[in-house]
């Protein structure tokens, strides 16, 4: 056997075999210390614990010494030792809780190193279990903290989220418009907006940030923060972009490009004027597209498509134009929704999505309602949901206000809608 480092405590009355055991593991490398019975060896709880004892003692203490060390919660062999070899001496030992029998006088030394070797392997199997224990538990306890501490951040971040949404039934002119986010995580990938940009115009856009959590969500800070500063260089004359729905995806395409956050956003961007009955729009690869129902009309999918916003670096997105002649309403949708409807095939999910809008006026409460969303706790996606309904063809009183919400100055009544740089879209398809 080769020399070994671990601690063993010899526990016998007799000093001539205590010695010569002694002598024997200190040459095999073991640090050993001696006791002449159970009470002066009770300072071993005052020290490191040994990593095996020899005992030779009544079946009585032999019991209480196998007790305490059972008692530390590490395996540390006892093995009983003595001058008869009677069968039931050798069996009240190993029921006291001995893990081998050793006879005196140790004429074979060989069997104490068969013994040592046999429990030794045991022993630092069951040393390196409860290092890996201590280490998992400490692995455990830092990544609770961890976790606690994300999710108190996460929550921080939802509330800056909701406070950077627009308010709920919001009448914006001639328009009542509301929205719905349920985000599958803490926070969400998905944004909105709607705003008036002029005393004729209102703005409204949906975005879906790719992939989830905080670094998606950072992005929809990063479109807030942009739609203020277009309509504060609006107010100051130095700046148009935002009555442009294809600049305005420019502006987000150039912001996203510079963070280098290697985020892409899919969205829709439309202007509303009221004076001249027409939604005008820019696609940036969108899906699925908006939902334009006419009152006592049809219920249809706009058209359109352009390239996602954010990955290059010169994109043109074309805009088009859609006459709004009729009470009407615009249903706005991020991709999750398409997730959560019971249907084999896209073709599908959006036939079924096409059916739950039509027939008429529908809330985003009926909505939800009818998609099931409030009985949903895990999504597998953002959900996004903007409507917009008209109030200017359908009998209600509609009182204009002298600026918009966030401040916009009302003009002199001429329209400052963009101009489509694509196709007019109506209700033939000789004409889109």
């Amino acid at each position: 056997m080769t020399s070994r480092t671990e601690r063993i405590v010899i526990i016998d009355p007799d000093e001539t075999s205590r010695q010569e055991l002694d002598r024997y593991l200190e040459s095999k490398g073991f640090y050993v210390c001696g006791y002449a019975d159970l009470a002066s060896a009770k300072a071993l709880s005052s020290e490191p614990w040994p990593d095996a004892v020899f005992a030779d003692l009544s079946p009585a203490d032999l019991r209480s010494l196998c007790d305490q060390l059972e008692a530390t919660d590490t395996f540390i062999p006892v093995i009983a030792y003595g001058e008869t070899a009677e069968a039931t001496v050798v069996v009240e030992a190993l029921r006291a809780g001995a893990e081998d029998f050793v006879l005196k006088p140790l004429r074979d030394k060989s069997l104490i190193d068969d013994v040592l070797g046999k429990l030794f392997d045991r022993v630092r199997v069951n040393r390196l279990n409860q290092l890996y224990r201590q280490e998992l538990e400490e692995a455990n306890s830092d990544l609770r903290a961890g976790i606690s501490e994300l999710r108190a951040d996460q929550r921080a971040g939802r509330k800056v989220q909701l406070k950077m949404l627009p308010e709920h039934d919001h009448q914006l002119g001639a328009l009542d418009i509301d929205h719905l986010i349920k985000p599958s995580l803490y926070l969400s990938g998905d944004f909105l907006d709607y705003f008036r940009i002029s005393r004729d115009q209102t703005l409204v856009y949906i975005a879906d940030v790719s992939g989830h959590g905080a670094s998606s969500a950072f992005v929809t800070v990063l479109l807030k923060n942009l739609t203020n500063r277009l309509q504060r260089n609006l107010r100051r004359g130095s700046s148009d972009d935002i009555l442009y729905p294809d600049r305005f995806l420019q502006r987000i395409n150039s912001e996203l490009l510079d963070t280098g956050l290697g985020k892409h956003v899919t969205v829709f961007v439309g202007i509303i004027s009221e004076k001249e009955r027409t939604l005008t729009y820019a696609v940036g690869a969108h899906f699925p597209m908006p939902i334009l129902s006419f009152e006592q009309g049809e219920t249809l999918f706009l058209e359109g498509n352009g390239l996602p916003v954010g990955l290059f670096e010169e994109p043109e997105w074309e805009v088009y134009q859609v006459r709004l002649d009729r009470p009407f309403q615009l249903y706005l949708f991020s991709d999750g929704i398409l997730e959560v409807i019971k249907a084999k095939s896209l073709a599908e999910k959006e036939a079924r999505l096409l059916e739950l809008v039509s027939g008429g006026r529908h809330t985003i409460a009926s909505l939800s309602d009818a998609l099931q969303l409030g009985e949903m706790n895990e999504l597998p996606d953002d959900i996004a949901i903007v409507s917009v309904s008209d109030r200017a063809l359908s009998g209600s009183d509609v009182t204009e206000p002298e600026s918009d919400s966030d401040g916009v100055p009302a003009t002199d009544g001429e329209s400052t809608a963009a101009p489509a740089n694509g196709p007019l879209l109506t209700d033939s398809p000789e004409s889109k």
